[in-house]
Protein backbone atom coordinates (compact mmCIF):
# COMPACT_ATOMS: atom_id res chain seq x y z
CA UNK A 1 0.00 0.00 0.00
CA UNK A 2 2.97 2.28 -0.53
CA UNK A 3 2.49 5.78 -1.88
CA UNK A 4 5.45 6.76 -4.00
CA UNK A 5 5.66 10.53 -4.32
CA UNK A 6 4.06 11.80 -7.48
CA UNK A 7 6.34 12.62 -10.43
CA UNK A 8 6.60 15.70 -12.59
CA UNK A 9 3.90 14.24 -14.86
CA UNK A 10 1.47 14.43 -11.94
CA UNK A 11 2.42 18.03 -11.24
CA UNK A 12 1.99 19.10 -14.88
CA UNK A 13 -1.57 17.76 -14.92
CA UNK A 14 -2.43 19.81 -11.84
CA UNK A 15 -0.97 23.23 -12.65
CA UNK A 16 -4.25 24.98 -11.75
CA UNK A 17 -4.16 23.69 -8.17
CA UNK A 18 -1.75 26.32 -6.79
CA UNK A 19 -4.00 29.12 -8.07
CA UNK A 20 -7.07 27.56 -6.44
CA UNK A 21 -5.25 26.98 -3.15
CA UNK A 22 -3.97 30.55 -3.25
CA UNK A 23 -7.53 31.85 -3.75
CA UNK A 24 -8.80 29.87 -0.77
CA UNK A 25 -5.84 31.05 1.33
CA UNK A 26 -6.52 34.70 0.49
CA UNK A 27 -10.23 34.29 1.23
CA UNK A 28 -9.46 32.73 4.62
CA UNK A 29 -6.90 35.40 5.51
CA UNK A 30 -9.12 38.28 4.42
CA UNK A 31 -12.54 37.19 5.66
CA UNK A 32 -11.59 34.69 8.37
CA UNK A 33 -8.87 36.62 10.15
CA UNK A 34 -9.33 40.21 9.06
CA UNK A 35 -5.79 40.22 7.67
CA UNK A 36 -5.79 42.34 4.51
CA UNK A 37 -2.43 41.04 3.30
CA UNK A 38 -3.58 39.22 0.16
CA UNK A 39 -0.22 37.93 -1.02
CA UNK A 40 0.13 34.19 -1.39
CA UNK A 41 2.53 32.44 0.98
CA UNK A 42 6.02 32.16 -0.51
CA UNK A 43 7.20 28.75 -1.62
CA UNK A 44 9.71 26.87 0.46
CA UNK A 45 12.14 26.47 -2.42
CA UNK A 46 14.46 24.04 -0.67
CA UNK A 47 11.51 21.80 0.25
CA UNK A 48 10.09 22.00 -3.30
CA UNK A 49 13.46 21.04 -4.81
CA UNK A 50 13.73 18.11 -2.39
CA UNK A 51 10.23 16.89 -3.28
CA UNK A 52 11.00 17.07 -6.99
CA UNK A 53 14.30 15.24 -6.49
CA UNK A 54 12.66 12.47 -4.48
CA UNK A 55 9.83 12.33 -7.00
CA UNK A 56 12.27 11.64 -9.81
CA UNK A 57 14.16 9.02 -7.82
CA UNK A 58 11.19 7.01 -6.62
CA UNK A 59 9.11 4.63 -8.68
CA UNK A 60 6.50 6.13 -10.98
CA UNK A 61 4.00 3.50 -9.92
CA UNK A 62 1.28 6.11 -9.42
CA UNK A 63 1.92 8.21 -12.50
CA UNK A 64 -1.34 6.93 -13.99
CA UNK A 65 -3.24 7.95 -10.86
CA UNK A 66 -3.20 11.66 -11.67
CA UNK A 67 -6.78 12.08 -10.51
CA UNK A 68 -5.82 10.73 -7.08
CA UNK A 69 -8.45 7.98 -6.90
CA UNK A 70 -5.90 5.19 -6.45
CA UNK A 71 -3.89 6.89 -3.71
CA UNK A 72 -3.93 4.79 -0.50
CA UNK A 73 -3.87 7.51 2.18
CA UNK A 74 -4.34 6.67 5.88
CA UNK A 75 -6.80 8.94 7.71
CA UNK A 76 -6.55 9.05 11.53
CA UNK A 77 -9.50 10.59 13.35
CA UNK A 78 -12.19 10.49 15.98
CA UNK A 79 -13.00 12.81 18.86
CA UNK A 80 -10.25 15.25 19.91
CA UNK A 81 -8.48 14.04 23.08
CA UNK A 82 -9.06 10.40 22.14
CA UNK A 83 -5.50 9.45 21.25
CA UNK A 84 -5.41 10.73 17.67
CA UNK A 85 -2.13 12.60 18.21
CA UNK A 86 -0.52 9.63 19.95
CA UNK A 87 -1.64 7.35 17.13
CA UNK A 88 -0.21 9.54 14.39
CA UNK A 89 3.02 10.13 16.37
CA UNK A 90 3.57 6.38 16.72
CA UNK A 91 2.98 6.01 12.98
CA UNK A 92 5.30 8.95 12.31
CA UNK A 93 8.07 7.12 14.16
CA UNK A 94 7.97 4.46 11.43
CA UNK A 95 10.80 5.20 8.97
CA UNK A 96 8.53 4.83 5.94
CA UNK A 97 5.50 6.82 7.22
CA UNK A 98 4.73 10.52 7.39
CA UNK A 99 1.57 11.93 8.95
CA UNK A 100 2.54 15.35 10.26
CA UNK A 101 0.56 17.93 12.17
CA UNK A 102 -3.14 18.67 11.82
CA UNK A 103 -3.77 20.57 8.59
CA UNK A 104 -7.04 22.07 9.89
CA UNK A 105 -8.04 23.07 6.34
CA UNK A 106 -9.12 19.58 5.25
CA UNK A 107 -12.05 19.21 7.71
CA UNK A 108 -13.05 22.82 6.98
CA UNK A 109 -13.21 22.11 3.25
CA UNK A 110 -15.26 18.95 3.86
CA UNK A 111 -17.63 20.89 6.14
CA UNK A 112 -18.03 23.61 3.50
CA UNK A 113 -18.75 21.05 0.78
CA UNK A 114 -21.29 19.32 3.04
CA UNK A 115 -23.13 22.60 3.59
CA UNK A 116 -23.39 23.14 -0.15
CA UNK A 117 -24.88 19.68 -0.61
CA UNK A 118 -27.31 20.03 2.32
CA UNK A 119 -28.80 23.23 0.87
CA UNK A 120 -31.30 22.19 -1.80
CA UNK A 121 -31.13 25.62 -3.45
CA UNK A 122 -27.33 25.76 -3.47
CA UNK A 123 -27.09 22.16 -4.68
CA UNK A 124 -29.44 22.94 -7.57
CA UNK A 125 -27.41 25.99 -8.51
CA UNK A 126 -24.19 24.00 -8.54
CA UNK A 127 -25.78 21.25 -10.62
CA UNK A 128 -27.06 23.76 -13.19
CA UNK A 129 -23.64 25.38 -13.29
CA UNK A 130 -22.08 22.00 -14.11
CA UNK A 131 -20.08 21.98 -10.88
CA UNK A 132 -21.87 19.05 -9.22
CA UNK A 133 -21.07 16.29 -8.85
CA UNK A 134 -17.92 15.48 -10.85
CA UNK A 135 -16.15 18.85 -11.06
CA UNK A 136 -16.48 19.59 -7.35
CA UNK A 137 -15.44 16.08 -6.35
CA UNK A 138 -12.32 16.24 -8.50
CA UNK A 139 -11.44 19.64 -7.07
CA UNK A 140 -11.93 18.52 -3.45
CA UNK A 141 -9.92 15.35 -4.08
CA UNK A 142 -7.03 17.30 -5.54
CA UNK A 143 -7.11 19.92 -2.78
CA UNK A 144 -6.92 17.25 -0.07
CA UNK A 145 -4.25 15.30 -1.92
CA UNK A 146 -2.04 18.33 -2.52
CA UNK A 147 -2.30 19.41 1.13
CA UNK A 148 -1.32 15.94 2.37
CA UNK A 149 1.48 15.57 -0.17
CA UNK A 150 3.08 18.93 0.40
CA UNK A 151 2.65 19.95 4.04
CA UNK A 152 5.46 17.67 5.14
CA UNK A 153 8.41 15.63 3.95
CA UNK A 154 7.95 12.99 1.23
CA UNK A 155 7.43 9.41 2.40
CA UNK A 156 6.46 6.02 1.04
CA UNK A 157 3.29 5.93 3.18
CA UNK A 158 1.29 9.07 3.83
CA UNK A 159 -1.41 9.74 6.41
CA UNK A 160 -3.50 12.61 7.67
CA UNK A 161 -4.64 13.35 11.22
CA UNK A 162 -7.47 15.87 11.48
CA UNK A 163 -9.82 14.35 14.11
CA UNK A 164 -13.21 15.35 12.70
CA UNK A 165 -12.28 14.44 9.13
CA UNK A 166 -13.74 11.01 9.87
CA UNK A 167 -17.20 12.59 10.04
CA UNK A 168 -16.92 12.49 6.23
CA UNK A 169 -15.54 8.94 5.94
CA UNK A 170 -18.17 7.83 3.40
CA UNK A 171 -17.46 10.80 1.13
CA UNK A 172 -13.69 10.39 1.52
CA UNK A 173 -14.11 6.73 0.56
CA UNK A 174 -15.75 7.89 -2.67
CA UNK A 175 -12.85 10.24 -3.37
CA UNK A 176 -10.09 7.81 -2.32
CA UNK A 177 -11.39 4.23 -2.71
CA UNK A 178 -8.08 2.73 -1.53
CA UNK A 179 -7.71 4.91 1.58
CA UNK A 180 -8.01 3.41 5.07
CA UNK A 181 -9.28 4.92 8.31
CA UNK A 182 -8.21 4.57 11.94
CA UNK A 183 -11.13 5.52 14.19
CA UNK A 184 -9.74 6.30 17.64
CA UNK A 185 -12.02 5.39 20.55
CA UNK A 186 -11.64 6.38 24.19
CA UNK A 187 -13.88 6.28 27.24
CA UNK A 188 -16.05 9.36 26.73
CA UNK A 189 -15.75 10.34 30.37
CA UNK A 190 -11.96 10.43 30.12
CA UNK A 191 -12.23 12.38 26.86
CA UNK A 192 -14.59 14.90 28.45
CA UNK A 193 -12.31 15.37 31.46
CA UNK A 194 -9.31 15.88 29.17
CA UNK A 195 -11.18 18.46 27.07
CA UNK A 196 -12.33 20.37 30.15
CA UNK A 197 -9.15 20.16 32.23
CA UNK A 198 -6.89 21.14 29.33
CA UNK A 199 -9.35 23.77 28.02
CA UNK A 200 -9.53 22.34 24.50
CA UNK A 201 -11.84 24.58 22.51
CA UNK A 202 -14.28 22.75 20.22
CA UNK A 203 -16.97 24.65 18.30
CA UNK A 204 -20.38 24.18 19.92
CA UNK A 205 -19.02 22.61 23.12
CA UNK A 206 -19.39 24.21 26.55
CA UNK A 207 -16.01 23.16 27.89
CA UNK A 208 -16.98 24.09 31.45
CA UNK A 209 -19.85 21.59 31.56
CA UNK A 210 -19.35 17.81 31.78
CA UNK A 211 -22.93 17.02 30.80
CA UNK A 212 -22.70 19.13 27.66
CA UNK A 213 -19.31 17.76 26.58
CA UNK A 214 -20.28 14.11 27.18
CA UNK A 215 -23.62 14.56 25.39
CA UNK A 216 -21.88 16.06 22.35
CA UNK A 217 -19.14 13.43 22.52
CA UNK A 218 -21.92 10.84 22.19
CA UNK A 219 -23.42 12.65 19.20
CA UNK A 220 -20.07 12.89 17.40
CA UNK A 221 -19.23 9.24 18.10
CA UNK A 222 -22.59 8.09 16.81
CA UNK A 223 -22.03 9.92 13.52
CA UNK A 224 -18.46 8.67 13.00
CA UNK A 225 -19.46 5.12 13.96
CA UNK A 226 -22.20 5.19 11.31
CA UNK A 227 -19.67 6.39 8.74
CA UNK A 228 -17.15 3.73 9.76
CA UNK A 229 -19.76 0.96 9.65
CA UNK A 230 -20.93 2.08 6.20
CA UNK A 231 -17.50 1.74 4.56
CA UNK A 232 -16.92 -1.51 6.45
CA UNK A 233 -14.11 -3.24 8.31
CA UNK A 234 -11.97 -3.62 5.20
CA UNK A 235 -11.39 0.12 5.22
CA UNK A 236 -12.18 1.40 8.73
CA UNK A 237 -10.53 0.04 11.88
CA UNK A 238 -11.67 0.99 15.38
CA UNK A 239 -8.71 1.48 17.75
CA UNK A 240 -9.24 1.80 21.51
CA UNK A 241 -6.89 4.29 23.12
CA UNK A 242 -6.79 2.13 26.25
CA UNK A 243 -5.60 -0.88 24.25
CA UNK A 244 -3.01 1.24 22.46
CA UNK A 245 -1.33 2.33 25.71
CA UNK A 246 -1.82 -0.93 27.68
CA UNK A 247 -1.01 -3.43 24.93
CA UNK A 248 0.90 -1.41 22.30
CA UNK A 249 2.76 -4.36 20.77
CA UNK A 250 -0.32 -6.39 19.83
CA UNK A 251 -2.32 -3.27 18.94
CA UNK A 252 0.31 -1.77 16.65
CA UNK A 253 0.90 -5.11 14.93
CA UNK A 254 -2.82 -5.30 14.13
CA UNK A 255 -2.83 -1.71 12.90
CA UNK A 256 0.19 -2.07 10.62
CA UNK A 257 -1.17 -5.33 9.24
CA UNK A 258 -4.49 -3.60 8.54
CA UNK A 259 -2.65 -0.76 6.77
CA UNK A 260 -0.37 -3.20 4.90
CA UNK A 261 2.72 -1.44 6.27
CA UNK A 262 5.78 -3.52 7.30
CA UNK A 263 6.53 -3.79 11.02
CA UNK A 264 9.07 -1.50 12.67
CA UNK A 265 10.01 -1.45 16.37
CA UNK A 266 10.26 2.33 16.07
CA UNK A 267 6.50 2.63 16.55
CA UNK A 268 6.92 1.42 20.15
CA UNK A 269 9.58 4.04 20.90
CA UNK A 270 8.23 7.20 19.31
CA UNK A 271 9.84 9.36 22.03
CA UNK A 272 13.25 8.28 20.73
CA UNK A 273 12.52 9.53 17.21
CA UNK A 274 11.15 13.02 17.90
CA UNK A 275 13.89 14.54 15.75
CA UNK A 276 12.21 12.95 12.74
CA UNK A 277 8.63 13.75 13.78
CA UNK A 278 6.94 17.09 13.06
CA UNK A 279 5.06 18.34 16.12
CA UNK A 280 3.02 21.53 16.47
CA UNK A 281 3.12 23.54 19.67
CA UNK A 282 -0.37 24.74 18.76
CA UNK A 283 -1.78 21.25 19.40
CA UNK A 284 -2.71 20.52 23.03
CA UNK A 285 -1.33 16.96 22.99
CA UNK A 286 2.18 17.84 21.84
CA UNK A 287 3.68 18.00 25.34
CA UNK A 288 2.22 14.59 26.18
CA UNK A 289 3.32 12.66 23.08
CA UNK A 290 6.94 13.71 23.64
CA UNK A 291 6.98 11.21 26.51
CA UNK A 292 7.10 7.43 26.25
CA UNK A 293 3.81 5.57 26.66
CA UNK A 294 2.32 6.12 30.11
CA UNK A 295 -0.88 5.07 31.88
CA UNK A 296 -1.80 8.09 34.02
CA UNK A 297 -4.37 9.41 31.52
CA UNK A 298 -6.39 6.19 31.84
CA UNK A 299 -7.57 7.03 35.36
CA UNK A 300 -6.98 10.74 36.01
CA UNK A 301 -10.64 11.45 35.28
CA UNK A 302 -11.78 9.31 38.24
CA UNK A 303 -13.74 11.36 40.77
CA UNK A 304 -14.21 14.39 38.51
CA UNK A 305 -17.56 13.57 36.91
CA UNK A 306 -20.42 15.36 38.76
CA UNK A 307 -22.76 12.93 40.60
CA UNK A 308 -25.87 13.97 38.62
CA UNK A 309 -24.01 13.36 35.34
CA UNK A 310 -22.79 9.95 36.54
CA UNK A 311 -26.37 9.01 37.42
CA UNK A 312 -27.62 9.93 33.93
CA UNK A 313 -24.63 8.47 32.08
CA UNK A 314 -26.49 5.54 30.40
CA UNK A 315 -29.02 8.03 29.03
CA UNK A 316 -26.72 10.85 27.90
CA UNK A 317 -23.94 8.62 26.56
CA UNK A 318 -25.33 5.31 25.23
CA UNK A 319 -22.33 5.04 22.89
CA UNK A 320 -20.19 4.19 25.93
CA UNK A 321 -21.81 0.78 26.14
CA UNK A 322 -21.73 0.45 22.35
CA UNK A 323 -17.94 0.76 22.45
CA UNK A 324 -17.53 -1.63 25.38
CA UNK A 325 -17.38 0.79 28.32
CA UNK A 326 -19.58 0.39 31.41
CA UNK A 327 -21.46 3.69 31.90
CA UNK A 328 -22.42 2.70 35.46
CA UNK A 329 -18.86 1.99 36.65
CA UNK A 330 -17.17 5.24 37.77
CA UNK A 331 -13.77 3.54 38.17
CA UNK A 332 -13.46 0.95 35.39
CA UNK A 333 -10.48 -1.31 34.72
CA UNK A 334 -9.29 -1.26 31.12
CA UNK A 335 -7.16 -4.41 31.31
CA UNK A 336 -3.63 -5.43 32.19
CA UNK A 337 -0.49 -3.93 30.62
CA UNK A 338 1.56 -6.17 28.34
CA UNK A 339 5.16 -7.20 29.04
CA UNK A 340 6.51 -4.25 27.06
CA UNK A 341 4.63 -1.74 29.23
CA UNK A 342 5.48 -3.63 32.44
CA UNK A 343 9.16 -3.39 31.53
CA UNK A 344 8.76 0.33 30.86
CA UNK A 345 7.10 0.85 34.25
CA UNK A 346 9.85 -1.09 36.04
CA UNK A 347 12.50 0.95 34.24
CA UNK A 348 10.90 4.22 35.33
CA UNK A 349 10.51 2.97 38.88
CA UNK A 350 14.21 2.09 38.97
CA UNK A 351 15.20 5.48 37.52
CA UNK A 352 13.09 7.34 40.10
CA UNK A 353 14.52 5.25 42.92
CA UNK A 354 18.08 6.02 41.82
CA UNK A 355 17.53 9.68 41.03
Amino acid sequence: MGFRMYSSAFARKNWLLPAWICTIYITYKFFGTGNTNTSCPKENNRHDVQVRRVSNDLSTKYDNAAEGEDVPIVFVGGMPRSGTTLMRTMLDAHPAVRCGQETRVIPRLLFMRNNWIKSAKEKKRLEEAGVLPNVLDKAVRQFILQIILNHGEPAEYLCNKDPFTLKATVYLHQLFPKAKYLFMLRDGRATAHSIISRKVTIAGFDITNYRDVITKWNRAMELIEQQCATVGGEYCMRVHYEGLVLQPVATMKKILKFLDIPWSDNVLHHEQHLGNISLSMMEKSTDQVQKSLYLDALTNWFGHIPPDVELDMPKIAPMLRKFGYDPLNPRPSYGEPDQFIKAQLEKRKYQVGNA
